[in-house]
């Protein structure tokens, strides 16, 4: 949650993109200079003081406060908490997988039996949880960092584990757009890390190609999933044979 520390910070950063001094803020609020850094370094002020610093930069406070919620930290993981109430609704699932894809409400509602008041409700549960900031209009941004992944061990990929991974491996991958490949080897332990980092650019490029292509018609796009693992491991049935 944003702070007045906050507030101050992104004050400071509009002062100096506006090329503006302690001094020329002092003569716009008819305050003195050494009151004027006392109260910014000290992050004690009204929210009338606020305003009148705001009035003086030229900018409305709702870009104020958006620019600092912008500009808090982005998740790269949720909590067990947070995962588990995700999971328990799986209408809720449902649009956190779809938020993660950038959809629109539009998309969503067009695409799923969800009625658009159960899919703004979704909405407002998600900005709840933190996965998004609900914007008017029913549009959102996104809180989540590139670098986000479901806990490895999490309620989200213990569900997918138990409902999803063998439907997913029952399909074909013969199709010129698919793919299945399973490559064992032995390699440095020092070098494996980098394999994994090149899954992990892999799977960011496909994200970014899959916002790219939003601009696309729909009838010029197909949904794909791309499943990526690495991890030391041997088929029970060959260790099983192991001397």
């Amino acid at each position: 949650m944003s702070t007045t520390a906050d507030l101050v910070i992104a004050l400071k950063k509009e002062l100096k993109s506006a090329h503006m001094t302690y001094a020329d803020l002092a003569q716009c609020l008819g305050l003195a200079e050494s009151s004027v850094k006392r109260m910014l370094a000290k992050g004690d002020m009204p929210l009338s003081r606020v305003d009148a610093i705001c009035h003086a930069l030229k900018i409305d406070f709702a870009d104020l406060a958006r620019r600092v919620v912008d500009a808090q930290p982005l998740l790269s993981q949720l909590t067990p908490e947070q995962e588990s109430t995700v999971v328990a609704d799986k209408k809720l699932l449902l649009c956190a997988i779809c938020v993660l894809s950038q959809w629109t409400l539009e998309q969503i509602t067009s695409s799923y039996r969800l009625s658009e008041a159960e899919a703004v409700r979704a909405l407002v549960q998600l900005d709840r949880i933190g996965i998004i900031e609900l914007r008017p209009l029913n549009r959102y941004r996104l809180k989540l960092a590139k670098t986000f992944r479901w806990r490895p061990h999490g309620a989200v990929m213990n569900f997918f584990r138990e409902n999803a991974l063998l439907d997913y491996f029952q399909g074909g991958f013969d199709a010129p757009d698919e793919a299945l490949l399973l490559v064992h080897g032995s390699i440095s332990r020092t070098l494996a890390p980098a394999f994994v980092e090149r899954l992990q650019r892999l799977a960011q490029d496909f994200a970014q190609q899959h916002l790219a292509d939003q601009k696309l018609a729909e009838r010029e796009r197909d949904g794909y999933t791309l499943l990526l693992a690495m991890r030391s491991w041997e088929f029970e049935a060959f260790a099983a044979l192991r001397r």
